[in-house]
């Protein structure tokens, strides 16, 4: 089939239906191909119509924390100080740059996610 880009709702199911019939093409074969292009078209089109917003920072701070079985005192000490984590937390400090460099490093949280307004 000629494939070109996905506009509609309808392409797009075809796309993923066809994508699931090749799903364990081999590579350099022609259902491989077939298979890698239409991973590109799909993704493209879900990045333009199911696109995901970046989290709420304290929310992502709060989740991987959890995720990565950290406590606040963790994040304290890499602030440098208990009350700071708790104002963070607790949404009464907002995160400046050094923080949000700090939590970057600790958590591996996106810059991105972490400046986003709050």
């Amino acid at each position: 089939m000629n494939w070109k880009v996905i506009k509609t709702k309808k392409q797009y199911t075809q796309a993923l239906n066809r994508l699931e019939e090749i799903f364990d093409a081999k590579k350099n074969t022609p259902d491989g191909d077939e298979l890698e292009l239409l991973s590109l078209l799909i993704e493209h089109y879900e990045n333009n119509h199911f696109a995901i917003e970046n989290p709420d920072p304290i929310e992502a701070i709060k989740f991987k924390l959890q995720q990565l079985d950290l406590k606040q005192q963790d994040l304290a000490n890499a602030l440098g100080l208990k009350s700071r984590a708790s104002e963070i937390i607790n949404r009464k400090r907002k995160l400046n740059l050094e923080q949000i460099r700090k939590i970057h490093v600790l958590l591996g949280i996106s810059l991105e996610v972490l400046m986003k307004e709050y």
